[in-house]
């Protein structure tokens, strides 16, 4: 974090109330708390931008708060499908990548939540690096902010699945979707967000409970333990019927379906005896499959399979009565799809 992060206060991260609060022990009027609010959520990086405040107000701010930006340090866009990777980078030099692309009902972004990941996922590239840190819900926000102002767009619609185990990140996370989703800030709809997740099964318990109609998406990627072992480490922590358990739970407390998103891998768990598997294991939950053939990490030995496999595979699931789709990949020429993130 920033060198003065223990003396100055992260402004961006505070919630409408806790700045009202904050402005009353600062000894300033608490209604300035909401032009400072709605600055902050215009994306402003410093607090001479906020020219309706006075010049003393603007000092004050500047000696007890600090403003996270996400600054550009590198896009690229896909000659495909206008896709555009952005490697932001924080006050600390730490970086991460995240992912606009266009839609027919508008533009959706990729945001990461930590530097890195622990998850170690085998098909994921984000972990080759390591873990360095979480993010702050203003890093997250600010992401979102960056690029709606780079691109020129509105952005309507934001996905937590860039880099990093948004749940891992449990606290930051769910204030990150309280302060998108507030009126006086950029009023984004939660029903607009998605949030993707391993398999925690507590924290995934814990986020049903917090009354956030978000959609979750659960890396399921294999039918049973044996399987999902191979591709995901935290399987060995969590029995493939907890998280299903847990995704009941979280159906149940919201009335949101979830998606389980499966990324198809040449001989592993991408034949029929597979998608029979999977099929049972789903009946009468409320859900969605998300096939997502395998895309490539050059430190991975690992394939796709073919599209004629692909194809059957959903097949197969929609003749066992299951919802599936394969899912359209954005920006694979420039390492910008399901697994390509980087720091």
């Amino acid at each position: 974090m920033e060198s003065f992060a223990s003396q100055k206060k992260d402004i961006k991260s505070m919630t409408l109330d806790e700045l009202r609060a904050d402005m009353k022990i600062q000894g300033q009027p608490s209604y300035k708390a909401l032009q400072i609010y709605r600055w902050l959520h215009r994306g402003v990086s410093s607090f001479e931008e906020m020219t309706d405040l006075s010049k003393i107000v603007r000092q004050f701010l500047t000696e007890k708060y600090y403003i996270s930006v996400a600054r550009v340090e590198n896009k690229l866009v896909s000659d495909y499908d206008n896709t555009i990777k952005y490697l932001f980078s924080f006050a600390d030099g730490q970086c991460v990548e995240a992912v606009l692309m266009e839609y027919q009902h508008g533009r959706s972004i990729c945001i990461s939540t930590q530097v890195g990941c622990k998850m170690g996922c085998t098909f994921c590239a984000t972990g080759l690096g390591g873990f360095q840190r979480n993010l702050t819900a203003s890093e997250m926000l600010s992401q979102v902010q960056a690029a709606q102002k780079d691109a020129g767009v509105r952005i309507s619609n934001i996905v937590l699945m860039g880099m990093g185990e948004p749940l891992d990140n449990y606290n930051q996370v769910i204030r990150f979707l309280r302060l998108v989703s507030s009126q006086e800030g950029m009023n984004l709809g939660m029903r607009h967000i998605s949030l993707s997740t391993c398999g925690l099964v507590p924290q995934m318990r814990a986020f049903a409970e917090e009354g956030l109609p978000v959609t979750l998406s659960i890396s399921l990627h294999a039918p049973n333990d044996d399987v999902r072992k191979q591709l995901l480490p935290v399987a060995n922590a969590y029995a493939i019927e907890d998280v299903l358990s847990a995704a009941r739970e979280y159906v149940e407390k919201t009335g949101r379906r979830v998606i389980f998103e499966y990324a198809l891998v040449k001989g592993v768990n991408s034949e029929l005896r597979h998608a029979d598997e999977l099929a049972s294991r789903l009946r009468g939950l409320r859900g969605h499959v998300n096939l997502i053939p395998l895309n490539a990490v050059r430190e991975r030995d690992l394939h796709p399979p073919t599209r004629a496999d692909v194809d059957a595979f959903l097949r197969r699931l929609e003749a066992r009565h299951i919802s599936a789709t394969v899912r359209r990949e954005m920006g694979a020429d420039i390492e910008g799809a399901c697994g390509q993130l980087r720091r």
